[in-house]
């Protein structure tokens, strides 16, 4: 052709380099091949006209395995707006190949719809692959099979990362099918700066020119992240020639290529992964649907880690303002707490704990749990903390200070949701007032738990007290209040249902091993106490635990110790427990007797057990049936000195001056028998008046020894008829 001819027509050109013209419309599954590009696919043009199969019919003149790859083929263009490149296997009708062609098209979307689009482009045939080319293109299965294998074993550790940093080391750590990157980079956005999130296959310290840049500066992740398009550069004159300016940073890395991808999470670009390679790579078609498809899942993974690590950042805040300290030290007494916050994402939930000081100069301990694991039962702790605070700091007695609690809890309404439907909370309390002087405990309890003491000794008994509803339920309910004494040397454990109902136990097992726990720890330093009650439940723990180790939690967990340290001027006391048993409540005579067991819970001889809870059930329950008052009992376990047998003392008071009087009860009477059994199985018994009311005691020795009567009491042998 001499200079100055006009050009020959597109169609002689084309064939003339036996290269054909296809459109395929999936709008209307329709696919047209020109006379060339039908002689390529085996379907020659007698006519010279253009041949339009259907779908299907197009689809039967290629290899099955190659035209599956063409939508992900045109997904991936359509997303970097390049062109979709295949290489395809034209089959005859026996299933042999013919030729290979290679397609090179423009995707043209309709619509807002991904899924509706039109190709245009060429066919043209080229010789078959080498092998070692042809494992990197969807022309043979195995790297289609390992490309699968590699991209599901990428989104399951993606998935898993729970950190911007394991995220990172999970991307390090990606061997790519038949092409690795020596060294990755993940920018993000802040504002109008490009930052390095992280980096991998660097020396320390190299990433220093690109921690903080400007996005209008010429470096590929910032156009990257300006346009929302891959870049890539398959060599270092490309990388010169495209981005002069960011070349000399770039030089020193000595490497051969790089991909540069867009990290997209819901249509908007928070940053890029960089990839770069020691050795020359054409990112062909399916290395750079590899290369978005790890894009793709680590923005994905990216964002959740970054969402995850804001509200730990939010949750470990708002933790650290709503739980409180325990103040100074307490003259006589020792405290010690732990908050272990449940699973679920948010580290803060509706459990919680308080030291309050009192104008008397008692001290108030506060237990609760607002029911639920969400914000709004953290939000509604943090306010009925706020109020249990300001009630007892208005010298408010236990009663009071619960019933004004429910009240406010009650006033503050339930939100509705968009369903219509009203969310009502209520909140178990335990609130306990203490005199440091005197070990002295009064305390009101609300639907919560019962605290626990372990005595001097070890011994642990479980506290039953007098209680109302849980908090916010009815305004205007009452909070009877239980009063004892916390001896030197015993320890009182407040705790939330966490601690007992964990890891598949109820209430009785739950406070077994609570029990089995507060007995076998060392208990020298209360600290190690209550990390040993954590550690029984889920294993080692800080005193606020969160991480791992939280996200297996099945409940929050609040514990409160509290130990009278004040030397004792009675050594000889091994262990003592005292309670009331209200008229209005004789069911807590059954609390009585379990009580009593706890107590002698070491006693040698089962026997005198059995014997002492009777006594105590008909002491009881004659106090409740022949007097207008409470009864209350005390009982406790001593030492002998120099090593003499211990004795079992048990006491009951009451309020009315009227003397038991020994009766012969015939076989058929249901009652006149408390003192013939206390002269049966008591050694040592005796009913002494006080200035208002009287008391009746017994006594029994563990089988070592017998004691002698003297010192004004009555023995079982000479015990009168009378009082």
């Amino acid at each position: 052709m001499r200079t100055g001819e006009p050009l020959p027509p597109v169609e002689d050109v084309l064939a003339a380099l036996a290269t054909g013209l296809w459109r395929w419309d999936n709008r209307a599954g329709l696919v047209t091949f020109d006379v060339e590009a039908a002689r390529l696919i085996g379907l020659p043009s007698p006519d010279g006209k253009p041949v339009t199969l259907s779908e299907s019919g197009a689809r039967a003149r290629f290899h099955p395995v190659d035209w599956n790859e063409i939508d992900g083929i045109v997904r991936l263009a359509l997303a970097e707006g390049t062109l979709a490149e295949a290489r395809l296997r034209v089959m005859d009708e026996r299933g042999r190949v013919l030729r290979t062609v290679r397609s090179r098209s423009q995707p043209v979307v309709h619509g807002d719809s991904p899924d509706l689009y039109e190709l245009i482009g060429t066919l043209q045939e080229v010789t078959e692959p080498s092998p070692d080319a042809a494992s990197r293109t969807p022309v043979t299965g195995d790297w289609r099979r390992s490309r699968e294998a590699f991209l599901l074993d990428a989104g399951r550790a993606l998935a898993e990362a729970g950190s911007t940093q394991e995220v990172l080391r999970v991307a390090a750590g990606l061997s790519m099918p038949g092409f690795s990157p020596e060294g990755l980079a993940v920018f993000g956005v802040a504002g109008d700066r490009l930052t390095v999130i992280g980096h991998h296959g660097h020396k320390a310290g190299s990433e220093g020119p690109f921690t903080d840049m400007d996005l209008a500066t010429d470096y590929p992740a910032a156009e990257v992240c300006r346009s929302g398009r891959a870049v890539y550069l398959s060599s270092p004159d490309e990388y010169q020639g495209r981005y002069p300016a960011a070349w000399p940073l770039a030089a020193r890395f000595n490497r051969q290529s790089w991909a540069f991808l867009p990290l997209i999470v819901a249509g908007r670009t928070i940053g890029a992964w960089m990839a770069g390679f020691a050795y020359p790579v054409s990112f062909t078609p399916d290395e750079r649907s590899v290369l978005t498809t790890v894009a793709r899942m680590l923005a994905q993974a990216l964002s959740r880690a970054g969402v995850a690590e804001s509200e730990r950042e939010l949750t470990d805040g708002l933790q650290k303002s709503m739980l409180p300290t325990l103040g100074p030290e307490i003259p006589g007494m020792a405290l010690a707490a732990r908050y272990v916050p449940t699973g679920g994402g948010l580290q803060v939930g509706g459990d919680w704990y308080d030291m309050i000081p009192l104008p008397n100069g008692h001290i108030a301990l506060v237990i609760g749990d607002v029911q639920g694991h969400d914000v709004r039962a953290a939000g509604l702790m943090g306010q009925l903390r706020i109020a249990l605070r300001a009630y007892a700091s208005e010298g408010h007695r236990p009663d009071a200070v619960l019933s004004r609690a429910s009240r406010f809890l009650h006033g503050i309404g339930a939100p509705v949701h968009d369903d219509g439907l009203a969310d009502p909370r209520f909140a178990t309390c335990l609130y306990v007032e203490a005199d440091p002087a005197t070990g002295f405990l009064e305390m009101a309890r609300a639907g919560h738990p019962d605290p626990a003491i372990r005595m001097a000794d070890g011994t642990v008994l479980m506290r039953p007290t007098a209680g109302g509803l849980p908090l916010g339920i009815d305004p205007d309910a009452d909070y009877p209040t239980t009063r004892l004494v916390l001896e030197p040397g015993e320890t009182l454990l407040l705790c939330t249902d966490g601690l007992i109902e964990t890891g598949g136990h109820d209430l009785d097992t739950g406070w077994a091993r609570v029990r089995t726990t507060l007995e076998s720890a060392a208990a020298e330093k209360l600290e190690e106490l209550a990390d040993a009650l954590v550690q029984a439940v889920h294993g080692p723990s800080s005193h606020h635990t969160t991480g791992p180790l939280a996200d297996r939690r099945e409940d929050d967990i609040a514990l409160l110790l509290l130990r009278r340290t004040t030397p004792s001027a009675g050594p000889t006391t091994a262990r003592r427990t005292a309670m009331t048993i209200a008229q209005a409540e004789p069911e807590r005579i059954a609390a009585a007797r379990q009580q009593l067991r706890e107590l002698l819970h070491d006693w040698s001889d089962e026997d005198q057990v059995d014997s002492a809870v009777l006594l105590i059930s008909e002491m009881v329950t004659n106090v409740l049936v022949h007097t207008d008052g409470d009864a209350l009992m005390v009982a406790e376990v001593t030492r002998g000195t120099e090593g003499g047998p211990r004795r079992m003392r048990v006491e009951v008071a009451d309020a009315s001056d009227n003397l038991p009087h020994k009766r012969r009860p015939g076989e058929l009477a249901s009652s006149g028998r408390g003192l013939v059994l206390m002269e049966l199985l008591a050694q040592r018994w005796g009913v002494d008046p006080q200035g208002e009311g009287k008391s009746i005691w017994f006594e029994l020795y563990e089988p070592s020894a017998a004691p002698v009567a003297g010192d004004g009491a009555v023995s079982r042998e000479t015990a009168p008829p009378g009082p």
